[in-house]
């Protein structure tokens, strides 16, 4: 009598699929672990220091003053994620996109003279100023409100800039313009009720408030304005 020898056979064979079916659920593929979203942020850099910065206000102003070199002004800064300080600013006036016939924009440059990062956000008050006293000379600037303005951090010697276009004043007849040189303008950072003077020499302003020749866009990072 001979015994099967097929039931070890099918026994082999069935352990070996079962350790195979285990081996596979054990193997797991790559982590998809998630990918962070970049978070847009609008922050200007220190760069190098402007051509032309603010200088003191002339006697009667009442603008805060600022040094002609560039270098931090008193009365403090802005602590870290708050408005940036009048004090803490100083003003110039930086070359546009030029602008069209009869008139030209330049860009009024603000930078953080302080030594916390502050911010700015909105449109600078602007308006020419002359005579050697710091009296306002015509009607200050009009606002473009279709113009970017966003929430601008500067760093301690970042720059932010805002466009600021001149009609020439020989656009308008005289006897409405009633032209008269000025010394350069008053700046009104946004939100600030105190002003910085920055000189501007070789502009012409209108004495009459009917004449407006200036233009602001909103303050942007240096090197992103759209004019």
């Amino acid at each position: 009598m001979h015994r099967s020898t097929r039931s070890p056979i099918v026994l082999v064979s069935t352990g070996i699929v079962l350790a195979l079916a285990l081996s596979g659920c054990s193997s797991g593929g790559p982590d998809d672990a998630a990918t962070p979203t970049a978070t847009e942020t609008v922050t200007a850099t220190p760069s190098a220091s402007s051509s032309s910065v603010a200088s003191s206000v002339p006697s009667s102003g009442s603008a805060s003053s600022s040094s002609a070199s560039g270098g931090s002004a008193s009365g403090g800064s802005g602590a870290a994620g708050e408005r940036c300080a009048t004090g803490s600013l100083t003003g110039s006036i930086e070359p546009g996109s030029g602008g069209a016939a009869g008139s030209t924009i330049v860009h009024l440059a603000l930078r953080n003279t302080g030594s916390t990062t502050c911010t700015l956000q909105g449109w600078p008050g602007v308006s020419f100023v002359g005579g050697g006293s710091g009296e306002q000379i015509g009607a200050a600037a009009t606002r473009d409100e279709s113009s970017a303005h966003p929430t601008v951090t500067l760093a301690p010697g970042a720059t932010a800039v805002a466009p600021l276009k001149i009609t020439q004043a020989e656009d308008y007849p005289t006897a409405k313009c009633d032209p008269v040189a000025a010394d350069g303008f008053r700046v009104y950072p946004p939100g600030s009720t105190e002003s910085l003077f920055v000189r501007d020499a070789g502009v012409t302003a209108c004495r009459s408030t009917d004449a407006g020749l200036l233009n602001v866009q909103g303050l942007v990072p240096e090197g992103q304005a759209a004019a």
